[in-house]
Parts: structure tokens; C-alpha cells; sequence
């Protein structure tokens, strides 16, 4: 795996590339990193994993163009691929890289030989009930210092909410607080929170391309339904539900990597080496 840097605009992005193989290009969720990928995806030198840190997360700089948006980190990874030759690849992510992935998938129908849609937060309308918790904490980083603002948000009822029914949720928003640049994470996730995929349902009912859809129980930021709404309407597209995270992450990170081989191995079948 090699790390480089990529400038596009005035921003300076963070790409991680493991150069051979068939290409997968697989991105992190809200507030992730390349080693968000690295622990859900399967070993192995079989597939060339292209991962860009998206502005303002990892190692990548935010630049001075504004919104963020979903639309702006698909564009932005294009213009990695089309830099290295990259032409047509696997596309998958999690969470916002699902959204990413379904952008990619209807947008480029051309550039995108399968589809991974990994704990998905979208499904077709924009800023959904479940970003909210998001957007609140952009909120509060913009209402108060910083050594208070973890305070506030605990305060708020969506907080007790989500200590209640999704603790491991509540950890993963807290964490966002204590980032050094509270305006920069703030812009970051009111903008994404209220951003979607730019697909409409109709619009991904139309995909052609194979498809897998992972999703689980036990997280109110990815329901379970989202999951199963998509894989309903992108046709024929396989649908695994894996262990919760937040209930047994060992298995989870199991179930998810086994789920994505599978899936990856049936599209680009692998030649066994012989004597």
C-alpha cells in the first residue's frame, strides 16, 4: 500500500493505494480515515484498493471550496482514478462512502463494474432524520467552546436518546468534539448531515450493476432499514446482514470482510496459482 497526495483545487488529498490487482475503490464514512477501510476490508493482494481521504478527514486538507458535499468527494475521486488510469473499478464504501458509491453508481454508470453499498445513512432524500444527531453536534460546536460543547450535546435529548438505544452512536458524535478545528468539523458535518446521494429511489431502481448491500441492527445512524430498502430497489442485488457493531465488533469485522470477499470474488474470480 502506498500513500500520496493528490491536489485538486486548493485542497490536498490523501490517497492510499495498493497499485495491483482489480481495481476497488472503497471509502470511509462521516469523520473516517483509510484505517476505517483497512479494518473492513479483506487482506490480500488479489484486488487494488483505492482509498482518497475525503477533505477535511484523514490526512486530507479541507480546502477553501464550500459546501462539502456528497457530490464534491465523488468528483474529487474521479479525478484520482482518471490521474492514475483507473477507467472502470468496483465501487463501495460505508456509510457516507455508500453514498459516495451510489453518486458514483448512477452518475458514471460506465466507470462502476459492482456496486458495495456497506452500512448505508442515505437512502434517496436528503438530510435524513438519521443525520440529525449530526447536525445538532455541528450545532453546538458552533454555540459554544469547545470544552463545553460535549456537555451541551449530552444535554440534549437526542443525546439521552441514543445513550438509551445506541451508545456505541453517541461515543462515535462525541468523538467529532474533541477534533482540533471546531469550525472546520462543524462545516464538515452540518454539510454533510444535510446533504444526500443525488439519486432518486427511481433512479437507483434503474442501476445495472451488481450489487451488495451489508447492514446490520443496533444503530440508529444506520438503520437496518435503509439497508434493506436499497438492496429491494437496486435489482438483484444481495442483501447480508451482519452482526451488530456495537454488540460484538470481533464478529462484525469478521462478517463484513468475509461478506465483501464473497462479494469481490464472485465478480473477478481468482486464478489458482499452480506448481
Amino acid at each position: 500500500m502506498t500513500r500520496s497526495t493528490f491536489r485538486r483545487d486548493d485542497a490536498e488529498l490523501s490517497v492510499f493505494d495498493s497499485v495491483d490487482g482489480c481495481p476497488v475503490v472503497f471509502q470511509h464514512g462521516l469523520g473516517g480515515d483509510n484505517g476505517q477501510v483497512v479494518e473492513n476490508f479483506p487482506d490480500g493482494p488479489d484486488y487494488r484498493r483505492l482509498t482518497v481521504e475525503c477533505r477535511a478527514q484523514g490526512h486530507s486538507t479541507p480546502g477553501n471550496v464550500r459546501p462539502f458535499s456528497i457530490a464534491m468527494f465523488a468528483n474529487d475521486i474521479l479525478a484520482v482514478c482518471d490521474a492514475r488510469g483507473i477507467e472502470r473499478f468496483v465501487m463501495g464504501g460505508i456509510s457516507m462512502g455508500a453514498a459516495i458509491a451510489l453518486h458514483i453508481a448512477h452518475h458514471h454508470p460506465e466507470r462502476v463494474a459492482g456496486l458495495v453499498l456497506a452500512r448505508p445513512a442515505w437512502l434517496f432524500d436528503p438530510a435524513p432524520e438519521n443525520m440529525r444527531p449530526y447536525a445538532k453536534v455541528a450545532e453546538v460546536l458552533r454555540l459554544y467552546p469547545r470544552e463545553e460543547a460535549g456537555a451541551a450535546f449530552e444535554a440534549l435529548p437526542i443525546a439521552a436518546q441514543l445513550r438509551r438505544d445506541a451508545r456505541d452512536n453517541l461515543a462515535s458524535l462525541l468523538k467529532f468534539i474533541d477534533r482540533p478545528n471546531a469550525e472546520l468539523t462543524a462545516d464538515l458535518l452540518s454539510d454533510i448531515a444535510h446533504d444526500g446521494p443525488g439519486v432518486t429511489m427511481a433512479q437507483a431502481a434503474a442501476l445495472d450493476v451488481p450489487t451488495l448491500v451489508i447492514g446490520h441492527g443496533v444503530d440508529h445512524a444506520h438503520p437496518l432499514a435503509y439497508a434493506q430498502q436499497l438492496a429491494a430497489t437496486i435489482p438483484d442485488a444481495r442483501m447480508v446482514e451482519i452482526a451488530p457493531k456495537a454488540t460484538d465488533k470481533t464478529r462484525h469485522v469478521s462478517e463484513f470482510r468475509s461478506a465483501l470477499h464473497d462479494f469481490l470474488r464472485a465478480l473477478h474470480p481468482i486464478q489458482e496459482k499452480t506448481a
